[in-house]
């Protein structure tokens, strides 16, 4: 089972890693991930945030990326994260070192990073990647400031126990938005009921669904390119 699941995961990295151009969402807020994975670049003039690192193998593309939009990558002085899955958390360690950025990102997360993704509630040790140790420790509410932008994070289990919604302000021909950068809530092949992993699996993802349909919310966007239909407005 742990082969046949490397192997799927290794066709699906694939197709979702496929090259994709960077470009400006909005405000200071670019896209400079793959086709599936996402990866967004948040520029402020102090340096930059980079969120979620793709696979291990997305890194080079990120770097390209960048590159495209004119930025750097070693002007990268934070990286943060949607949650601890090798599709989003892949690169961190590779991005850490070649950026020299501080990580930061939830307890119950930074624990799955330090592992490598190893003992993972639903994927035990299949599907792992370089471990990546977190320089700060984030709790709900917390903020992540850098260059006058700052960036809330909000805890969102369920899909991963530490799983973590971004929430900032931008401006944009003179309006201010609210923009949610989704952690992920799909629940695939998971154990919802008496999950001895994870016992308070379905009241955290009930908490995640109220606090999620809560929000000011007026750009939506999410670790796969697919749920906010990225490709079609690339």
């Amino acid at each position: 089972l742990p082969a046949i699941a490397k192997a799927q995961a290794d066709e699906t990295s694939r197709a979702w890693n496929r090259p994709v151009e960077p470009f400006r969402i909005i405000g200071n807020i670019y896209y400079v991930g793959a086709t599936e994975v996402s990866s967004f670049l948040i520029t402020t003039p102090k340096g930059h945030i980079l969120l979620d690192s793709g696979l291990a193998e997305t890194v080079p593309l990120i770097q390209a990326n960048l590159k495209k939009l004119g930025f750097k990558i070693e002007d990268v002085k934070i990286l943060i994260n949607s949650h601890a899955h090798y599709d989003h958390a892949g690169g961190l360690a590779d991005l850490k070192e070649l950026t020299g950025a501080k990580l930061m990102a939830s307890e119950a997360d930074a624990a799955l990073l330090a592992n490598g993704g190893k003992g993972d509630f639903r994927w035990g040790d299949d599907l792992s990647y370089k471990p990546v140790k977190v320089d700060r420790v984030l709790r709900d509410n917390d903020e992540v400031e850098l260059g006058g932008v700052t960036m809330t994070a909000r805890l969102t289990p369920g899909h991963t126990k530490g799983s973590t919604t971004w929430m900032m302000k931008v401006n944009e021909a003179g309006k201010q938005f609210d923009v949610i950068f989704a952690g992920s809530t799909s629940a695939p092949g998971y154990k919802l009921v008496d999950n001895p992993k994870y016992p308070g699996i379905i009241k955290d993802y009930a908490h995640t669904f109220q606090l999620l349909k809560s929000l000011p919310c007026d750009v939506f966007l999410a670790p796969h390119g697919s749920i906010f239909s990225m490709l079609e407005k690339a």
